[in-house]
């Protein structure tokens, strides 16, 4: 898949489930489940429960995300 083709929206962290995943609530109601891209996890940044982040999800498959970026909250 290229680079640009992709999905980007924001959501609140739900849930947390195991092997750094997680059930992220979108604006529009859906719930998808997210797994930390490879910088958070480089940098060890955590991710809790109602945390708002910044998601990228494939056109192909919308109910899978990678969270890239956490919002300050």
């Amino acid at each position: 898949m290229p680079k640009g083709d992709h999905i980007e929206t924001e959501g609140i962290v739900v849930e947390t489930l195991r092997n750094a995943m997680f059930k992220v609530k979108l604006s529009n109601g859906h719930i998808v489940t997210a797994t930390i891209s490879g910088k958070i996890r480089m940098h060890y940044i955590k991710i809790l429960v109602g945390d708002s982040v910044k998601i990228e999800m494939s056109p192909y498959d919308i109910t899978k995300a990678r969270i890239t970026y956490r919002n300050k909250s």
